[in-house]
């Protein structure tokens, strides 16, 4: 137990490490409580395309040599919205949609960083994520969003609950379900961009989907999942995270990997309870 304490003791004393530790447990937090949602919405793949969707803006605004944050966030809310709308009077579905944003913006980022010389090190940290590029500002950014994501939350939770299990409902209860849908697309957008960095533009979606997944195995109850899934996420950063410290190993990819190992465990501790 004690050389546990000093393994973890050991990291923070590594301003970087504490950074990473405080902007990711943020991020997976938000990640965490907008993936019920979005789940439970039959929408989580919106993640997935935002995030492909950044990398390509990421990528346009370094070769520009402008700052990717004030670049890619406005256009992946902007996305989320159009998004959203389109979706829903179109006959292309949601999920058809996202596949197209999705490779489309990878494939512009990928383009552009192949033209442009010298652009590979500083694209690499944004699609496979980086500690070491987290920044005091990055962790002002995790602070904001989570001072926006959480009380919203919990203020606005029987709504939330509302929209997302019978919006039909909802919105002849009288609750703006659009303004609904069109805060929660925004909020997913800030949470995906501002991870990118720190997850990676190919991993951060996990943090939107793995939690609420796992909770779903074990219980049933609206609020038990959204308390687990901040439970789980947090945990698993930081499980993540260590890994990666101590092994080496990117900390996107050991993020994910724990992630994995708890949905596997959820699946048959799910079985297990059901007996």
């Amino acid at each position: 137990m004690e050389n546990l304490n000093e393994y973890i003791g050991n990291i923070f004393t590594y301003s970087f490490m504490t950074r990473a530790f405080i902007a990711g447990s943020l991020i997976s937090l938000c990640a965490a409580l907008l993936g019920v949602i979005l789940v439970l919405k039959r929408f989580s793949m919106i993640g997935d395309g935002l995030s492909h969707l950044g990398f390509g803006t990421v990528a346009i605004a370094l070769a520009l040599n402008l700052s990717p944050l004030f670049i890619s966030l406005p256009v992946s809310i902007i996305s989320a919205i159009l998004l959203l709308k389109v979706s829903g009077n179109s006959s292309v579905k949601g999920d058809a949609l996202v596949a197209i944003i999705s490779t489309s913006a990878m494939a512009i980022g990928i383009t552009v960083t192949t033209l442009t010389s010298g652009l590979n090190t500083d694209i690499n940290a944004y699609m496979f994520g980086s500690i070491l590029a987290i920044g005091k500002e990055d962790v002002w950014v995790s602070i904001i969003l989570a001072l926006i994501v959480i009380p919203s939350f919990f203020i606005f939770y029987h709504r939330i609950f509302a929209v997302t299990f019978d919006e039909t409902f909802a919105h002849s209860s009288g609750i703006k379900t659009k303004a609904y849908n069109t805060f929660i697309a925004v909020l997913t957008a800030c949470t995906v961009i501002i991870g990118m960095r720190l997850i990676g533009a190919l991993m951060i979606s996990s943090l939107i989907i793995f939690p609420p997944l796992s909770s779903m195995r074990i219980f049933k109850s609206f609020f038990k999942v959204v308390i687990s899934s901040a439970v789980i996420s947090v945990f698993c950063f930081g499980a993540g995270i260590i890994i990666s410290f101590y092994a080496s190993t990117p900390a996107g990819a050991s993020i994910v990997l724990v992630h994995l190992g708890v949905f596997l465990i959820s699946i048959i501790a799910g079985k297990i309870t059901k007996r």
